[in-house]
């Protein structure tokens, strides 16, 4: 029985409310039926009555009129299709039949609908299955309780609830639409796909048995063992787990979180890659990436961010900002209990925190030391203390200061609070000790060098300059102030404010980069390199006294440290 039939048997005379419904009817059909098409293609080639065990026929009726009743082993054949039934009413004039009892339509090799229930038109093309509807379709089945078959365009369209089953991947959804011709299925309304490696979850869901990828459209969220994905547009290859997603879609694997505007995933090779506004979380380790362009290899644990790359680590009250042109981070023994990472940070680095701002020109982070490493002309500042060297390692402590090591060339200077004078040392090394993230020791070793102005105590006032060189010294704050000051044998000459001599008041080196100096959280994007005269320069190493003692004796000294 057709669907206005059916309508009219429930809704009787009641002409107004018989146009709307059918009016609903059209709207949903329009909306989520087959293609439409501005105009449709009819047949004038007859439906032919292949075979009925029994047929009736009686125009005076009332219950059939116009029909031929048919019953046991009915046969109808129409343009290639075969249709079987157990009992069917034919209307020859109309051009069409109703069937009943194991429904069976058999169309070429590759096509077969059954159903409890089927009207069939010969004009139109259109085969209405109900109840119990099954189509296959080269490997594809499709299970139904209400299907309309468009033989004209090749499409199957249900609107009751159905399920498909294309090789491992299962289909449900509310509606749906099948191409026999392209092999496409169009899902609406609660849809979900499930296989034995991911589920989707979707609104919208477009899928290509041939191919084995869905596209969805609108909020989806993909679940796999690995991942979760949530996307508003994106495609799924559920035969090599590759998922290309857009519209600012979300990776997450293992308690790390990846957002971009366009996402490229492969479940078997556990990469990602993210393209524009990429922000990477990782919250077990308390920090994240943020980006243009992110790849990331879940296996290895390798990763890189490039283009505006900025490293965030909130593991502290207060954020630590990081900013490099290139960040890659690297993973070794991983799936182990010895399991360590560095990350490795150039060009042009510049990180900023509020209490500690840095620049140089590369650094490398180890997890097994806690050490950071910075290279090139590498600065640090901490309140109105600046220290800069060759190179600079910093070790921390649940990501806080330790002890900062200066190798080559170390320079220290704090600035006063009349900002015109410094205390300034300067060494071949120098090493800061850290309690609770505030300075609390600093040893400076080799070719020392200091320039001090004592305060007084009671209004903070510059008494004088001490000018000091020694081998080792030692100093010791409290709450940011100097405490006492310890040394090996010393040189040094005080100078009262008034008698400094020329260029006493500044060390050999000295320079305060505060236009360098990172003030915010954005600035670290704004590159800032030290003048070409400020630059370190390489030191030539002095010849030892002993390569310009004659052979003989050198021979005589290498003998006597034989002996000892």
């Amino acid at each position: 029985m057709t669907a206005l039939n059916r309508i009219r048997q429930i809704y009787g005379g009641h002409r107004i409310i018989l146009i709307v419904i059918l009016c609903l009817f059209g709207l949903c059909v329009m909306s989520k039926g087959p293609r439409k098409h501005k105009r449709r293609k009819t047949t004038d080639e007859r439906v032919y009555l292949v075979h009925a065990d029994v047929l009736r026929f009686d125009r005076f009726d009332p219950n059939t009129p116009g029909a031929q009743v048919l019953n046991g082993n009915v046969q109808f054949r129409h343009k290639g299709a075969t249709l079987r039934c157990d009992s069917a009413f034919f209307y020859d004039a109309e051009n069409s039949f109703e069937a009943y009892g194991h429904v069976r339509l058999v169309q070429g090799d590759s096509l077969t609908l059954t159903s409890d229930e089927a009207y069939y038109d010969g004009n139109d093309q259109m085969a209405e299955a109900r109840h119990n509807v099954v189509l296959r379709h080269r490997g594809t089945t499709l299970y139904t309780d209400s299907l309309n078959y468009d033989r004209l365009y090749g499409v199957g369209y249900f609107f009751e609830g159905g399920r498909m089953i294309d090789k491992k991947n299962v289909l449900v959804s509310d509606w749906g639409e099948y191409d026999t011709n392209t092999r496409k299925a169009t899902f609406n309304y609660d849809v979900t796909l499930r296989n034995e490696d991911f589920t989707i979850h979707t609104d919208t869901l477009h899928y290509d048995t041939r191919t084995s990828v869905a596209h969805v459209v609108g909020p989806s969220r993909i679940v796999s063992k690995q991942s979760t994905i949530d996307t508003e547009s994106g495609f799924y290859n559920s035969k090599t787990g590759q998922a290309e997603l857009f519209g600012r879609s979300t990776v997450v694997n293992d308690g790390k979180e990846m957002t971009a505007d366009s996402l490229f995933y492969n479940e078997k090779t556990s990469v990602s890659e993210g393209f524009n506004n990429v922000v990477y979380v990782d919250k077990e380790n308390n920090n994240s990436l943020e980006c243009d362009y992110f790849i990331y290899n879940d296996s290895t644990g390798e990763a890189m961010a490039t283009k505006r790359a900025l490293m965030k680590e909130f593991s502290q009250k207060d954020t630590l900002y990081m900013h490099s042109d290139t960040i890659r981070l690297y993973t070794y023994n991983i799936n182990t209990d010895s399991v360590y990472r560095t990350a490795h940070c150039y060009y042009k680095v510049r990180a900023y925190r509020d209490d500690v701002q840095a620049v140089c020109d590369s650094l490398v982070y180890d997890t097994r030391d806690s050490c950071m490493t910075m290279y090139r002309d590498p600065i640090v500042w901490s309140d109105n203390r600046q220290m800069f060297g060759e190179k600079i390692k910093v070790f921390m402590r649940d990501s806080t200061v330790e002890h900062a090591h200066v190798i080559g060339q170390a320079f220290s200077t704090e600035i006063l609070r009349d900002s015109t004078h410094y205390n300034q040392v300067s060494s071949r090394e120098m090493l800061a000790y850290f309690d609770g993230g505030k300075l609390s020791r600093t040893e400076a070793i080799g070719n020392v060098r200091t320039v001090f102005y004592p305060i007084e105590e009671k209004d903070s006032s510059i008494i004088l300059l001490n000018c000091l060189e020694t081998d080792t010294m030692r100093m010791f704050m409290k709450d940011g102030q100097l405490q006492k000051i310890w040394t090996s044998k010393a040189e040094g000459t005080a100078y009262p404010m008034s008698q400094i001599p020329p260029g006493k008041d500044f060390i050999d080196g000295f320079a305060w980069f505060d236009d360098i100096r990172p003030v915010d959280k954005n600035d670290i994007f704004d590159t800032r390199s030290k003048s070409a005269e400020d630059l370190l320069k390489p030191q030539t190493r002095h010849e030892a006294p002993l390569q310009q003692i004659k052979d003989g004796r050198i021979e005589t000294l290498k003998g006597e440290r034989q002996r000892e």
